[in-house]
Parts: structure tokens; C-alpha cells; sequence
């Protein structure tokens, strides 16, 4: 990436306080905090400069990290934070080169993420119901990662089935993802990786109880990230009084082959028929 900062460019102002202000770099548009600055006085500059606004104060200019960038995401709804985003793209294993189907996509702070985690021989679908939602990830796809010619968005209802089969990776972000597994076992391949996306615990119960009932799927875990983050100022080294808690479950299952299902019922009798034997062997030593 050039280090100075271009056109079109997406950029942090921060102040003497860490505030962060995100903004666009327009050529021949004002930038207004407090103050205004003219965007083309900032093209140009290397990252890590330091601007004056009009009213004297000084502001630190970034590009913004994915961390950075997700808070300040234009949005209508929430988002997917980036504590759980890491979480979400080591679990369901993306791999550069990966096909990944994304159900649900909001705002598209986790379409961002896994675009950059396919990479551009990688390809991404997604599917969304809201025509307002889309348009919304549609403008943030574009002003914050740039052209994605592998990613194709779909305004459609995934629960009356996906066009993609064989895929990787599949990523629900829904209020009913259990209505969801009879398409996802369609559309994803044997030993591909599907991640739910929950915020309560009754929808982690009904999806985690649907997933177990459903033969076409296998090695089912759940659980929470909870981010703390710490104060290191001199002395002082505390956590800080608030910290990032519960904000949604994530659930993870693979997709077994059809030639698999109901695995180890037949090793669960042998076991049953050995138990005495082996309760023998063992009081005998």
C-alpha cells in the first residue's frame, strides 16, 4: 500500500483525546470536525501526519485498521464487532482461494472481513432480504475496501435456497438459523464449516438442538468472546472499568458426507456390549 495518502482514501482524524473522526478523501470537498480542512491539503501527505484545522486544533491522520474502521461504519443496524470477527473467520476457517456464502449481510463490516480473508482468487456470495440493507453494504464495499469483482450480492430469501452448491465456507448472521440447515446442507460441501451467528441464548438453544437433530451435520461447539482491554499509564495497571461483554454466540458445525450419517451408533453398542468385561479387567488390576 502507497504511504501517502491518496484520493478515495478512507482516513482516521484523531485527537488530543483519541477521538477518532472517519472521513473520505474528496478531492475539491471540506472536511469539518471543528473547523474544516480542505480534503486536498490532505492528499498527498504521508500516513501518520499531523493536520491544523481552521480553528487551530491539531488532529493525527491514519489510514483506519479493520478495528478502527468497524465503529465508525455507516450503518442502520448492528454490526458484527471486530472481537467477534476474528473469532468468526478462525473458526469457520477462511482460506485465501475459499468459496464462502454469507447469509445476511447488514451493514457488510463482515462482508469486509471476509473479503480480505478469501483474498481475490477467493470468491464471496452474499444474500440479503432488505433492499435498503444491500444497498447499505453495497456503498461500504465500495468506499471502504474498494472494486471486489469476486463478490456477487444477491437480494433474495436464502431460506428458499442458495444457487451455489459445493461451497467452503457458509456464515449465517439471522434470527432463525435453524430454518436455514436443509439449504446449507445443500449447499455446502462434505467437511465444509457453517458458523451461526446468535445474539440470545434461546436462539443458541433452538439453533444448537436443530444442528444435533440434523444428520447431515457433525463436530457442533459454541461460546462467547468477551474483550477487556487494560490501562497502562505509568503506575496505573488496571483493566478498565468497562469492558466489551456478551454480544452474540457463535456456533460452529461441519457438514459430513451423505455416506456418514448416524457415524457411531453401531460403536456405541459394541462399547455398551464391552462395559462389563472392561468394569472386570479394570478391578482386577
Amino acid at each position: 500500500m502507497n504511504q501517502t495518502l491518496a484520493e478515495n482514501d478512507a482516513v482516521l482524524f484523531i485527537d488530543r483525546k483519541g477521538r477518532r473522526y472517519l472521513k473520505l478523501l474528496r478531492r475539491g470537498q471540506k472536511l469539518l470536525i471543528r473547523g474544516e480542512l480542505g480534503a486536498d491539503e490532505v492528499i498527498g501527505l504521508s500516513e501518520g501526519s499531523r493536520v491544523k484545522f481552521s480553528k487551530g486544533e491539531t488532529f493525527l491522520v491514519l489510514r483506519p485498521t479493520y478495528a478502527d474502521l468497524i465503529p465508525h461504519l455507516p450503518r442502520a443496524a448492528q454490526v458484527i464487532y471486530p472481537k467477534d470477527t476474528g473469532p468468526l473467520l478462525i473458526w469457520g476457517d477462511v482460506f485465501p482461494g475459499a468459496t464462502v456464502i454469507e447469509g445476511g449481510v447488514g451493514a457488510g463490516a463482515f462482508t469486509l472481513a471476509l473479503l480480505r480473508a478469501v483474498g481475490p482468487q477467493g470468491r464471496l456470495i452474499s444474500y440479503e432480504v432488505r433492499e435498503d440493507m444491500a444497498n447499505a453494504a453495497r456503498r461500504n464495499v465500495r468506499d471502504f475496501h474498494g472494486d471486489a469483482p469476486n463478490w456477487e450480492l444477491k437480494v433474495r430469501d436464502l431460506f428458499q435456497g442458495f444457487d451455489e452448491t459445493g461451497v467452503d465456507r457458509l456464515f449465517l448472521d439471522l434470527s432463525e438459523p435453524w430454518r436455514a440447515l436443509e439449504v446449507v446442507a445443500r449447499a455446502l460441501r462434505p467437511g465444509g464449516v457453517m458458523v451461526c451467528y446468535v445474539p440470545t441464548a434461546l436462539q443458541l438453544k433452538e439453533t444448537v438442538d436443530a444442528i444435533q437433530a440434523h444428520s447431515g451435520f457433525g463436530e457442533v461447539e459454541s461460546f462467547e468472546t468477551l474483550l477487556r482491554h487494560w490501562q497502562v499509564k505509568g503506575l496505573s495497571v488496571r483493566p478498565l472499568h468497562r469492558m466489551v461483554a456478551h454480544s452474540a454466540f457463535i456456533i460452529v458445525a461441519r457438514r459430513l458426507a451423505d455416506d456418514a450419517r448416524e457415524p457411531f451408533a453401531a460403536d456405541a453398542l459394541v462399547e455398551e456390549a464391552a462395559e462389563p468385561g472392561a468394569s472386570d479387567e479394570e478391578s482386577n488390576e
